[in-house]
């Protein structure tokens, strides 16, 4: 008697315990507690320590983070009936977990699926080049298509990121080609712009050359004739000077006739020795000649000159 009177407590207290230990949950950051009482949505608890009551409210755990999902490679065909391999990364994250839950059986492989459908449908509508060279483009159509049904779901389809467009063998090897003959034509285009600036950088050089020797000359010019100017100057006033000497000493010596016709006399000598073919007589010759008549006389008088 006393035994089964100690055993009912004990197993009212570990069934008070074991209630204890069912109805406290604990969530971790990041994640949600969506919290059903006999089947029905009641509500959400957010992370932290939480209590249900056990046996009547169910919780299940919804990750609320942005979750990186990358799909299956599946081939694709482009407009231009070309098929390719495919493959890309949806970044979701669940912000409506009343919706995600109890819209959609499971959303996690609705996305997936619809991440296919998508891919198929945006890589139909472009053609091969386009694929290759706007995957950005690709990215934001693949996440516009799939935010109209996810929306739905109290899912949000934060981006796509295409990472494997491989298209077949034979397509690689045109495009390798065609490269190829790319990187030709514009290493020859820039063998002949570089020999065009060279022919400019030497046509440019030679054209300043041309005028630095040609401001030389003209240079070398100026100063021969400012120096043939500065001697004629120096000449003439060298002339003027000794002409001004000439003429203070003559007439210094108050010069009478005779004496000018001495002169011109000897000036007329001068003319005659000059190595000239023809002899200038000046106007005045016959009385040059007169005056010459004279100076004999006189020279015959004073016995200087014998007489004929």
């Amino acid at each position: 008697m006393s035994t089964t009177l100690i055993a009912i407590p004990a197993v009212v207290v570990l069934l008070a315990i074991a209630l204890m230990v069912r109805g406290v949950r604990i969530i971790q950051q990041g994640f949600v507690g969506v919290v059903t009482r006999l089947g029905q949505f009641k509500t959400v608890k957010e992370p932290g320590l939480t209590f249900i009551v056990p046996f009547i409210e169910q919780m299940r755990i919804v990750d609320v983070r942005e979750t990186p999902r990358t799909g299956d490679r599946q081939q694709v065909i482009t407009r231009d009936n070309v098929a390719v391999i495919v493959n890309a990364t949806i970044f979701s994250q669940v912000v409506d977990v009343r919706l995600a839950l109890f819209t959609n059986s499971d959303y996690l492989v609705s996305v997936d699926n619809l991440a296919r459908t998508s891919v198929r449908a945006v890589f139909g509508s472009i053609t091969l080049d386009e694929a290759f060279s706007q995957r950005e483009r690709i990215g934001t159509l693949l996440q516009t298509q799939m935010e109209e049904a996810t929306d739905k779901w109290g899912v949000r389809i934060n981006r796509v990121e295409v990472l494997e467009i491989t298209p077949p063998e034979q397509i690689l090897q045109a495009m390798a080609l065609q490269k190829q003959a790319d990187q030709e034509k514009r290493a020859r285009i820039l063998e002949s712009e570089g020999a065009q600036q060279s022919a400019v950088n030497v046509a440019d050089g030679q054209r300043q050359a041309a005028i630095k020797e040609a401001e030389g000359a003209q240079q070398s010019a100026i100063l021969r004739a400012e120096g043939l100017r500065q001697a004629t100057i120096l000449e003439a006033q060298g002339r003027a000077e000794a002409t001004a000497l000439v003429y203070a000493a003559i007439k210094q010596q108050s010069p009478d006739p005779m004496l000018v016709a001495i002169l011109q006399l000897d000036t007329l000598a001068k003319f005659a020795e000059s190595p000239n073919a023809k002899l200038i007589i000046p106007a005045e010759s016959s009385a040059l000649l007169g005056a010459a008549q004279a100076i004999k006389s006189v020279m015959e008088n004073v016995g200087t000159i014998p007489s004929a």
